[in-house]
């Protein structure tokens, strides 16, 4: 079983909560974190003291508070660490419930599971634990459809990371190259400027800063 666990959530209830179920396996090194820069920094120096993690369990969203923060979300924190290929498991704890995330988290950043907090998340986070030590991969009942057939009802990833990057303030030219870049298709601003269209029809949304607040409100970025 797991040795060393790190913890990264905001709300001391649901810290002591998944402390508890990592008791119930014997494990009693748990480190918490309520700022995801602090859990990079502790994840960081355990791999200098050659004491790295066996597993973080985090959440997604962060309140913002009166300090200033360079990670600002569980997802941000998780897209750092595959970016330096770091392969520690990861079990991510949320309210959100959007298939769109999950199938992000599950298919980019390779994520072990898919916890949503509810009624059951105690106990369907005991079997993520479990099935993440056997190196199965554990999503909950309610948004195990994220890896199945999307409907036309769903918004695809492409979407997602268009309409972030339209948060982050890049207009379509910036878009275009930056999609170039990295790879993701299509990457033309004709394209990129339709599917914006496209969207803004789908969510009814005036202009791309309403289409981004719209999207924001529902979680999906």
């Amino acid at each position: 079983m797991f040795k060393k666990v790190l913890v990264v959530d905001d709300h001391d209830d649901i810290n002591k909560g998944v402390s508890g179920i990592l008791k119930t396996f014997n494990i009693t090194n748990i480190i918490n974190a309520q700022y995801c820069d602090d859990a990079y920094l502790k994840i960081k120096k355990a791999e200098l003291d050659k004491a790295s993690f066996d597993l973080v369990i985090t959440d997604l969203n962060f309140k913002e508070d009166y300090r200033n923060t360079k990670i600002e979300s569980g997802e941000d924190l998780i897209a750092k660490l595959r970016e330096q290929n770091n392969s520690i498991p990861i079990i991510v704890y949320s309210m959100k419930d959007q298939l769109q995330k999950v199938r992000l988290l599950v298919n980019n950043y390779n994520v072990n599971a898919y916890v949503c907090k509810d009624r059951k998340g105690s106990q369907e986070l005991f079997k993520a634990i479990e099935s993440v030590y056997k190196g199965d991969l554990f999503i909950s009942p309610q948004v195990a459809n994220a890896l199945g057939p999307q409907t036309d009802l769903e918004i695809t990833d492409y979407d997602i990371e268009l309409t972030k990057q339209l948060s982050l303030g890049l207009d379509q030219k910036g878009i275009s190259k930056y999609f170039i870049e990295n790879e993701i298709a299509p990457g033309s601003v004709s394209s990129i400027e339709k599917r914006i269209n496209k969207l803004r029809i789908k969510f009814k949304a005036d202009n791309a800063t309403h289409l981004v607040a719209k999207m924001k409100d529902l979680g999906l970025i």
